[in-house]
């Protein structure tokens, strides 16, 4: 492990050295060096995740794949979300855009006696082990994220964005990322928040995102794949998550005692690494299905989330608009 963060290491400073620093110096913003040293960690991430996903997850959908891919073309714009997302181009706004607004808010925070509250602190002699201490907030993120996700399924404004991302009715490795560009901005100022109010380091933050989002790929997968009675209860599995995304089901209500689904927010397997939240707070199902994926109201009755990528920002735009 050393020696792979040693390596990954070099590649950040040659890479930023011979391509980053010359450009930024050449666009007049060497004041920002050290934020474009971070976000060359984050590109060079984002590729090794590319990697991973074409490498390992991508033969999986080959092995045992759940449904035959008759739609390449809306796969094609999964590929463009994560590409979006994976090599930092959305960071790269934000960085441009709330950054800023961001440190100065919790600029005047701390001046009004709002201090960071350092968890890894917490249990000296334990946490002094930098291991341990991602483990902790790996664990205290995966709670937050939980909570967001459930919040994305409750409120009905919310739900007009978070839509989009349930409906994918071919779901493969490259459709954690499609959402709406506004629902992303919400969850990424939520977790900068969250970063910035316990105490995580950058490179700790980094690499809780980078695993988290490996996971959630994998979980995405067109695979017929869990984990075993033993494992589905320790780890989110594509079987899991897919029940998630099941047409009436993952995004409403259980069935009602007559055997009819209510057409109201609510669902199922919320969990983006752990089940244990769904299993503590009674959203868990661990049904052995591989259901249809979709929105009911997009089989049922047709509406149409759009194909592209500025159709389907569009879209999600409008029904934000319109909704109770």
């Amino acid at each position: 492990m050393e020696l792979l963060l040693e390596l990954f290491s070099q590649a950040q400073d040659c890479l930023f050295e011979t391509l980053v620093q010359p450009a930024m110096f050449g666009l007049g913003i060497a004041g920002f060096l050290e934020d474009g040293y971070i976000g060359t960690g984050w590109f060079l991430v984002g590729l090794l995740q590319l990697v991973l996903l074409l490498l390992v997850i991508a033969p999986l959908e080959r092995w045992r794949p759940v449904e035959a891919v008759t739609d390449p073309g809306t796969v094609r714009t999964d590929v463009l979300y994560t590409l979006i997302h994976r090599l930092g181009l959305f960071r790269l706004v934000l960085f441009f855009s709330l950054d800023p607004l961001l440190d100065s808010a919790m600029g005047v925070l701390r001046v009004q006696g709002l201090r960071t509250l350092q968890l890894d602190d917490l249990w000296p002699g334990v946490t002094d082990n930098p291991w341990v201490s991602v483990l902790i907030y790996l664990v205290v993120f995966d709670f937050l994220n939980y909570w967001f996700h459930r919040a994305q399924h409750h409120f009905a404004w919310w739900w007009q964005l978070h839509a989009l991302h349930h409906a994918q009715r071919q779901m493969t490795m490259w459709s954690d990322n499609r959402n709406h560009l506004l629902d992303d901005l919400l969850r990424d100022l939520f977790l900068a928040v969250a970063a910035l109010a316990i105490g995580v380091a950058p490179g700790q933050f980094v690499a809780i995102v980078a695993f988290t989002q490996v996971s959630e790929s994998l979980q995405h997968a067109n695979v017929r794949l869990w984990f075993g009675a033993v494992g589905e209860r320790f780890w989110v599995s594509p079987r899991f998550h897919r029940l998630h995304h099941g047409v009436g089901f993952g995004h409403e209500t259980a069935p009602a005692p007559t055997g009819e689904t209510k057409a109201v927010l609510g669902g199922h397997n919320f969990g983006v690494l752990l089940p244990w939240w769904d299993m503590l707070f009674g959203t868990a199902d661990f049904s052995l299905r591989f259901d249809p994926t979709g929105v009911r109201n997009q089989v049922e009755q047709g509406v149409d989330y759009g194909r592209g990528f500025w159709s389907q920002q569009w879209r999600g735009l409008r029904r934000l608009w319109s909704a109770p």
